[in-house]
């Protein structure tokens, strides 16, 4: 029977963006407004088609603390796509991107896919024009998506549009990996429950 191709994905940003809600989304098609702050790394997968091509996702949800970052650091390898989130009613988190691209650079493969991901807009109070977010991507070399976790408007655009960039541009250079380059156990520890989207 033959492995399924397994695209590893890290997702970073500053806490309370909802970097945790769009993961659910994703995997489960639901939200959770109370959901846990995210302690060190959280990991999900989900199996997908694309381009006729069945692959698996794995990926880790980072704790968008500062505390965390030296732990966080080291999920980043292996990591061919990332999700760099911030949240655009607040724009300091988006201030705060090149610090994540910089860390993202320094851990990362040189093949990384980097999606920038403007979380929240479903929300009316705004700080960061959509053409804003659209510039820096551009600058950047990056994919750009504006998501809602709260109503999943762009949530699967964002997840499939990495793979599917990935695979047409990264992978057809290359062998497609078979399996992740590390397993790493993930201890699930929980804070009392934080509004994260």
């Amino acid at each position: 029977m033959a492995q399924i191709p397994v695209l590893k994905y890290i997702v970073v940003g500053d806490m309370s963006v909802g970097k945790s809600c769009l993961l659910l989304q994703f995997l489960e098609n639901r939200f959770n407004p109370a959901h846990d702050m995210t302690i060190g790394v959280e990991f999900g997968t989900r199996t997908v088609e694309v381009n006729g091509d069945v692959v698996k996702v794995h990926i880790w949800d980072t704790a968008g603390q500062e505390s965390f970052r030296s732990i966080t650091k080291s999920y980043y390898r292996g990591a061919i796509g990332a999700l760099l989130v911030y949240d655009i009613s607040r724009r300091v988190t988006f201030d705060h991107l090149i610090r994540w691209m910089d860390d993202l650079q320094k851990y990362c493969t040189n093949d990384l896919v980097i999606a920038l991901v403007g979380n929240k807009s479903d929300l009316e109070i705004r700080e960061v024009p959509r053409e804003e977010g659209e510039h820096f991507a551009q600058d950047h070399d990056m994919l750009f998506y504006e998501t809602s976790a709260k109503t999943a408007e762009g949530v699967e655009e964002a997840f499939l549009g990495l793979a599917h960039h990935i695979m047409e541009s990264v992978l057809g250079r290359k062998a497609i990996p078979k399996k992740e380059t590390e397993i790493i156990e993930i201890a699930e520890e929980r804070t009392p429950p934080r509004k994260c989207c």
